[in-house]
């Protein structure tokens, strides 16, 4: 089932996001995971991208996994930043093959190891270009990324709503947040994406932090506000590395019931791999989640 149907069929959409393992890890490992991530009966699972492309084989493994055998919407994570044509028009026809239709189109970061290989010159400088391109192919529905507090390229708000607008006049189907810690934000952002005309649903990500050095890379990394409520969490919790995590769980939960009360289309809750962690957030919003669907 294409995601954008899932959209029109439900009034929340509750999604997970897992990451395929390191090269030099057994890709059975990820599977472990899955297999308790499972029982949460999400709508469906996204499945990231490696730096580089180096893990694009197993993140399609992955997904045709989630998809053919544990019956699960897969959503495959697809980057281009580093990509030519033909290696992308591959990866689609291995995405055909696979039975899998929905692919999040990203430009991807710009990996930092100096042994990647980029075309030169670029054949994709924009997830716009990517998009256009899936779109083209006329089978797949397509995600995007947006950035309720801006993309840390980008100079302004205003100029990275104009790229957004670009990836929905394209064929962007739908979209999932960057992680934001302030619903504040995001419910700003909101507005001013009615006010650009946009109006395909949009996931909101959310990210619960577990232990100190999470927060700092994900800060520098994403740039992302730290309110007031949840930096006196940090402060209080950082050297406690059992009471940070219960109280990130608890900050997670908060966030998302006060997005689901607003009237979210859809949670994307990014579990970095801790299905412990995934399963209690969401058995802890499952009374609303039936009521909301």
């Amino acid at each position: 089932m294409k995601i954008k149907e899932i959209f029109e069929t439900k009034k929340t959409v509750i999604s997970l996001e897992i990451f395929p393992p390191k090269l030099d890890s057994p890709v059975e490992t990820v599977f472990k995971t899955l297999d308790e991530l499972k029982d949460i009966n999400p709508d469906f699972i996204s499945v990231t991208y490696g730096a580089g492309g180096k893990a694009k084989d197993r993140t399609v493994e992955i997904a045709s996994k989630i998809k053919n055998e544990y019956h699960i919407e897969s959503l495959a994570h697809l980057t281009c930043i580093s990509s030519t044509k033909k290696q992308v028009k591959e990866t689609l026809e291995d995405l055909r093959r696979n039975n899998l239709e929905n692919i999040l189109a990203m430009r991807g970061d710009i990996p930092e190891n100096p042994e990647n290989d980029f075309p030169n010159p670029l054949q994709y400088e924009h997830a716009a270009d990517l998009i256009k391109e899936v779109k083209a192919e006329g089978d797949f529905c397509i995600g995007a990324a947006c950035y309720p507090e801006g993309h840390v390229d980008c100079e302004s708000i205003v100029k990275d709503i104009k790229y957004l607008r670009e990836k929905v006049s394209v064929g962007a189907d739908f979209l999932i947040t960057q992680l934001f810690f302030d619903n504040e934000r995001f419910y700003r952002f909101m507005d001013e994406l009615d006010i650009a005309g946009i109006s395909i649903p949009v996931s909101a990500g959310i990210l619960p932090v577990l232990n100190k050095n999470q927060i700092l890379r994900i800060t520098k990394l994403a740039g992302c506000n730290i309110p007031p409520k949840f930096r006196r969490i940090l402060d209080r919790y950082e050297d406690n590395p059992a009471a940070l995590k219960e109280a990130g769980e608890a900050y997670a939960i908060e966030q998302i019931i006060d997005l689901m009360a607003w009237g979210a289309r859809g949670i994307h809750l990014y579990t970095m791999n801790k299905p412990d962690t995934a399963k209690r957030i969401i058995s802890n919003i499952e009374n609303i989640r039936k009521l909301q669907n």
